[in-house]
């Protein structure tokens, strides 16, 4: 567990946000669950077909699970680091597929964009937790 302090704030602090973020979810309104509903539905359309209660149900979920996931000390760094780029790359997703997100022909945001722009942090957190297991497991494994 010493070995593993340094993650700790990269783990609580954003443990904390992704099981805020499912927590505010979680009792959405119709006209949120619709507006979460649409905006994902542009960038992943096979979305579209699912009801927006449901949709909001279970990205609360989601996010939960993420947030937990973090947040527990006794969940391995590699589990946790897959479990948030899986997550954080549907958001990057979402953030590279809709449109005005982006200037054009660029990766940079627009200003509506640069709220969904900051999930390439959590992606670049997700991917240092697994990095930082793949090294320690090596190390371990060569003696």
């Amino acid at each position: 567990m010493r070995d593993l302090a340094h993650q700790l704030p990269l783990r609580l602090a954003t443990g904390a946000f992704v099981l805020n973020s499912g927590l505010t979810k979680r009792g959405a309104d119709d006209v949120a669950a619709k507006g979460m509903h649409g905006f994902a539905s542009t960038a992943y359309p096979f979305l579209g077909e699912m009801e927006p209660q449901k949709f909001a149900r279970l990205l609360s979920t989601a996010e939960i699970a993420v947030g937990a996931v973090l947040l527990f000390p006794l969940v391995p760094e590699g589990l946790a680091g897959l479990t948030l780029t899986g997550f954080s790359a549907g958001l990057v997703g979402l953030y590279l597929r809709t449109p005005g997100m982006r200037l054009d022909g660029s990766l940079r945001p627009t200003e509506q964009g640069t709220p969904l722009a900051k999930d390439t942090w959590l992606l670049g957190i997700g991917l240092s937790l697994l990095v930082d297991d793949v090294v320690r497991t090596y190390y371990r494994w060569r003696g």
